[in-house]
């Protein structure tokens, strides 16, 4: 006989078997509800609730409820609803992201292949609606992403760089690039492509308004490399917004002690590009590196560490900034489907900081007091 008792307090995923299933009903309504609005507006809606979050950090209102486990060690606001089941990026985000894959397939779910225009599996900016198999697909995913998260924060990484685990990373970032990648299998999409140039490094048929045949037909044609942000591939371009980026989310970490509110102007400025404004740069992938090189490697921001701080965050900035560039040039360019190169980015450069703390490298005392540790 099942005993009670012993069922709501077993741990499954690190919850209880209750509170497990009261998160996932969450998260399935939050990646619902990513598809609904579209995943890119979802997500400006993180970087609005992140900004409200840290906000509330600072002024002495951190006591708010807690996020559950689902936070990247964020309180509040920031984590219950900005890394959370409701705008968290695992869910909203990659069940948005999902649901555009699985749309693009299935008649009048979203508008036709324009001629010229990148495939519409891509579209992430397009709000989705009501209609029911598309918001069920963003749920399934939205779930799949709390279950992954979970998983790798219970086997793989424990909740910070030094506290348990093998390696810390950021889990969520992760949750994002992979949630993409299943995406692309389920939905019979290739994983990456064929290039279409001399590799998937080479972006000269872009450049040069190379087309080709959409989905193997003969009326309508498609970029032949769609490279992620039009205004935002070409090396140095891409390594001075990463400086610039990296820079500023150092700055935000030595003076407020906030990991967070970079990343979340970052993607608060995003609503600018989901409405059309040109060439706004996309930068969370730089803002958090930054801040995360700055926290991970500097026990005392005062005086000269300070300085320290800043250049460690720029070039981390930079490193964001160029690995999302690889990534989208691997991943985003050649495909059919929207596999978002500053997840990649973000969870290669907070792996990149796990590995040097456990190869006894960074401010341990940092990590240990909690103040400047790197919460991931």
């Amino acid at each position: 006989m099942v005993d009670p008792v012993a069922l709501q307090t077993s741990a499954i995923f690190g919850f209880e078997p209750v509170r497990l299933i009261y998160w996932l009903i969450a998260a399935f309504a939050g990646g619902c509800f990513g598809a609904a609005i579209g995943a890119l507006p979802a997500f400006c809606f993180t970087g609005f609730a992140v900004i409200a979050g840290e906000a509330a950090n600072a002024i002495g209102l951190s006591d708010l409820p807690q996020g559950s486990g689902f936070e990247v060690t964020a309180s509040g606001l920031t984590g219950a609803v900005g890394f959370g089941p409701v705008f968290g990026p695992h869910v909203a985000f990659a069940g948005g992201a999902a649901a555009a894959a699985y749309a693009a397939k299935k008649e009048g779910a979203m508008p036709p292949q324009e001629d010229g225009g990148y495939h519409p599996g891509k579209d992430i900016t397009y709000a989705l609606g009501t209609r029911p198999d598309v918001l069920a697909v963003g749920g399934i995913f939205g779930i799949f992403g709390v279950l992954c998260r979970r998983l790798l924060i219970n086997v793989v990484s424990g909740d910070a760089i030094v506290a348990g685990g093998i390696v810390g990373f950021d889990q969520l970032a992760f949750t994002v690039f992979f949630s993409a990648l299943v995406h692309r299998v389920v939905f019979g999409y290739e994983l990456f492509g064929q290039p279409g140039g001399s590799g998937y490094f080479d972006m000269t048929p872009f450049e040069s308004g190379e087309e080709v045949a959409a989905d193997g037909g003969t009326e309508v044609m498609r970029p032949a490399v769609e490279p992620w942000l039009p205004h935002q591939y070409e090396w140095s371009n891409v390594a001075m917004i990463g400086l610039v980026a990296g820079l500023l989310g150092g700055f935000l970490v030595v003076e407020l002690n906030s990991m967070f509110l970079g990343f979340g102007i970052s993607a608060a400025t995003l609503t600018f590009l989901n409405l059309g404004v040109e060439k706004i740069p996309v930068t969370h992938h730089m803002t958090l590196p930054g801040s995360a090189g700055a926290a991970a490697f500097i026990a005392d921001p005062s005086g000269s560490g300070a300085i320290i701080a800043l250049v460690l965050a720029g070039v981390f900035g930079v490193l964001g900034a160029l690995i999302g560039e690889a990534g989208q040039r691997v991943f985003y360019a050649h495909g059919d489907t929207h596999v978002d190169p500053p997840a990649f980015a973000i969870f290669v450069c907070t792996l990149l900081v796990g590995l040097l703390h456990a190869a006894g490298i960074g401010a341990e005392a940092a990590v240990e007091s909690g103040v400047f540790g790197v919460p991931f």
